[in-house]
């Protein structure tokens, strides 16, 4: 960047001191820096790495889907079957809802709209927000856009159809608001839906145990059972996904080596011809004999896809290719074997049908079976848990979500995380839930809703990114809303039927979290606006010290604000009741990109405020939302390494700036200045002049100032925005992690500066 802050072009160079360019670029009132792509910033997985990645996804991805042949005959028929034929007809839906849902929308289409290899409603949202101007969360600059895992690979070919669709969002308030509520409302489905899977798999583990010793097992001792299971479950989180996945993977591969082995076994037994139900005209005949009562079932059929949506939550764990390698090797083909083998028993047995999978076990198997299905069943629970936690990081960093640690659990994959808070409360939530209702009859009715309801936002989000961004030709759109689409639907007004029978509860859940999502989302645009008209310019840095007549102190002091676009308010307010600055001052905005992660080159962001004797820096953080942030190594050391090349970069610009004018002022005026020499020498003396400042403050000893503004509603609002800002947003930030705490900022050094803002 250019040393004078009052020019009206800066040039741009990038940071990491091994690329310098003399391009201009058009002044903003922002950090006028920007970073050039970083070849090989992104690597190819190996294929002993994809293959590890696949092996642990077996045991966290596919615990719910692949232990709904434990119910979901008995979901369909949950009085009986009526029509012999019946049972063809339900194993048609089944194969087809598998085959279209899981493996076709989710396996070869859902999973590349992920957002450099993380998934979820949010990186559906931030592909969107990336591609057009949508979003409704604060804080972009020009120059984000060019970081190089911001920039979207897209097709030359721009068609009128992307650009008229783009062109109606952009200017549309209300379709970026409803995308905004429809993803808070899709993510807090997800949490709900990780809240009841727990519940469910758990106490259908133990309803088997019931089974087999009846008399001694009462309704009360199995929920107390269930909710020590569940405790044991959450506590194990902590570990990570990689400890999680390759001690559950064994087991889940085991469980997925009976279910297919069984399925044969009956298949080749009872009934070969169940193969017949591959036709489809046997899921009409379905229809034509039991009409309502078909419609109503689908609410069972869709049980078999429970867990569907953490194919591509939880993709952020593993990689794209790992999750279709395990779904099309492992998981799909032992799905489909089951259920034909469950089919063909239930042609020859048809009263077994509200216990269908213990009953067709054969005798010799039937313990080890019934010992790995309860393992499965627990682990089922697994899947959610692990896309919740991805889901959070998500709608945390784009502003979304109150302040709560993330921990990451692996130093090689970065996708892998533990949230403590998040953990603890889905711990509770499943708890009181099992206390609650005691049996799975009303969780199960409540269990389809929430899985239908995630999965049809996310077509509904699909279809904006394959006309927008992948300029998918307009036939296969309307192929995919027919068919993928229009069966969502059918699904999901089944499972609205039961909405009164305990469907009501994941609604519940969801309305509570997007009310939590929303008053802090609503608070931290405000506020962010706020402080936009109230910044500080840094033209007015030098009067502002000068008038509070403000003496140095030796040391280097990092003053923190969400503020990108020039220095807060709270600056001022700062000077004008501590009348003292340290030697080196660096305005740090900790920034957060609708963007997975942010190379280490492309991340910080300086300007130097003038006059350079004062030696105040403006500097930009910029992070992705699975990016490691002070773990690896000291923030502030790292911050000061990163000062110290802008320094010289910013030397080496300033001093072929000062050689090119030389050159045309003496054509001009045919006077002989100083040479390239003397120039550079003052340049590389002032330099490291700067450097030397610099390294003596950060040897002298490094004070964090961290911002904390008392935010309350202005004069004059209405009573509901009263409500949202001095009641509900207050008491989440009285009683949810601080800033300071989610840096890791030390408490020996930092000082906090409060103010009261009124929006």
């Amino acid at each position: 960047m250019s040393s004078n802050e009052q020019n009206q072009e800066v040039p741009q160079h990038q940071l990491n001191g091994k690329k310098l360019s003399g391009n201009s670029l058009k002044r903003y009132d922002s950090l006028d820096l920007e970073s050039s792509k970083v070849p090989g910033a992104k690597k190819a997985l190996e294929w002993t790495v994809i293959l590890k990645l696949a092996f642990q996804s077996i045991g966290v991805v596919y615990g719910d889907i692949g232990t709904s042949p434990l119910y979901v005959f008995s979901s369909i028929f949950p009085n009986g079957v009526t029509y012999d034929e019946d049972i063809l007809g339900a194993l048609s839906l089944i194969f087809y809802t598998i085959t279209l849902i899981p493996l076709i929308k989710y396996v070869f289409i859902v999973l590349r709209a992920n957002d450099n290899g993380d998934g979820g409603t949010f990186a559906l949202y931030s592909l969107i927000c990336r591609y057009s101007k949508v979003g409704l969360i604060p804080s972009q600059q020009p120059e984000d856009k060019d970081v190089s895992t911001f920039k979207l690979d897209l097709p030359d070919r721009r068609t009128r159809r992307a650009s008229k669709l783009k062109s109606n969002l952009e200017s549309s308030n209300f379709a970026k608001f409803v995308l905004l509520i429809a993803t808070m409302l899709g993510t807090s489905m997800v949490i709900g839906d990780g809240i009841l899977t727990p519940c469910i798999s758990v106490l259908s583990a133990v309803g088997g145990l019931k089974e087999a010793a009846p008399s001694q097992l009462t309704e009360g001792r199995l929920v107390w059972i269930a909710v020590a299971i569940l405790l044991l479950l959450f506590m194990f989180q902590r570990f990570g996904t990689e400890k999680v996945g390759n001690t559950f993977a064994p087991i889940l591969c085991l469980w997925f080596i009976f279910i297919a082995g069984i399925g044969l076994y009956n298949f080749a037994k009872y009934d070969p011809t169940v193969i017949r139900a591959l036709n489809p005209k046997y899921i009409i005949d379905y229809f034509k004999r039991n009409k309502k009562n078909a419609w109503i079932s689908l609410g069972g059929v869709v049980m078999c896809i429970t867990g569907g949506e953490a194919l591509f939550a939880d993709v952020g764990h593993f990689s794209v290719r790992s999750i279709q390698i395990s779904m099309c090797c492992v998981t799909y083909p032992a799905l489909i074997l089951a259920y034909l083998g469950q089919a063909a028993f239930l042609r020859k047995n048809i009263d077994d049908v509200s216990d269908t999978f213990y009953k067709s076990i054969p005798n010799g198997l039937y313990w080890p079976v019934f010992a790995v299905a309860v393992l499965a069943a627990i682990i089922a629970s697994q899947a959610l848990i692990s896309g919740t936690f991805a889901i959070i990081q998500q709608s945390l960093a784009l502003g979304c979500f109150p302040h709560v640690k993330i921990v990451h659990t692996s130093t090689k994959y970065h996708g892998q995380i533990y949230i403590p808070e998040v953990n603890n409360l889905l711990m509770l939530a499943c708890v009181v839930v099992t206390l609650a209702f005691r049996t799975t009859e009303k969780l199960s009715n409540a269990y389809g809703i929430a899985v239908v309801f995630v999965m049809t936002l996310t077509s509904g989000f699909l279809v904006l990114v394959m006309i927008m961004i992948w300029k998918t030709h307009i036939l296969f759109v309307i192929m995919y809303v027919l068919i993928i689409g229009s069966i969502e639907l059918i699904y999901l007004s089944s499972v609205l039927y039961k909405f009164t029978q305990g469907g009501y509860l994941p609604l519940a859940f969801a309305m509570f979290l997007m009310f939590i999502m929303y008053v802090w989302n609503y608070v931290y645009r405000k506020k962010y606006h706020f402080e936009l008209e109230h910044k500080i310019s840094p033209l007015k840095v030098k009067e502002t010290v000068d008038e509070t007549n403000s003496h140095r102190l030796p040391g280097l002091a990092i003053f923190y604000s969400e503020l990108v676009h020039g220095i807060p308010p709270i600056f001022k307010h700062y000077v004008e009741n501590v009348p003292a600055l340290h030697s080196v001052l660096v305005f740090v905005s900790v920034k957060s990109l609708p963007i997975s992660k942010v190379p280490v080159e492309e991340r910080f962001l300086f300007r130097r405020v003038k006059p350079s004797d004062l030696y105040v820096f403006r500097c930009a953080v910029r992070y992705g939302y699975n990016d490691v942030r002070n773990e690896e190594e000291p923030f502030e050391r790292l911050l000061v390494e990163r000062l110290k090349e802008f320094i010289r970069d910013d030397s080496i610009l300033s001093m072929n700036a000062a050689k090119s004018n030389r050159v045309s002022t003496e054509q001009s005026i045919n006077v002989e200045l100083e040479s390239d020499c003397e120039i550079q020498e003052v340049a590389t003396c002032s330099m490291e002049r700067d450097i030397q400042v610099v390294e003596r403050a950060y040897s002298v000893g490094v004070v964090h100032l961290v911002g904390e503004q008392d935010v309350i509603a202005s004069k004059g609002s209405n009573i509901v925005k009263r409500v949202v800002i001095d009641y509900a947003f207050n008491f989440l930030k009285r009683n949810l992690r601080q800033s300071s705490k989610v840096f890791d900022i030390p408490h020996k050094r930092m000082l906090k500066v409060g103010m009261i803002y009124e929006i």
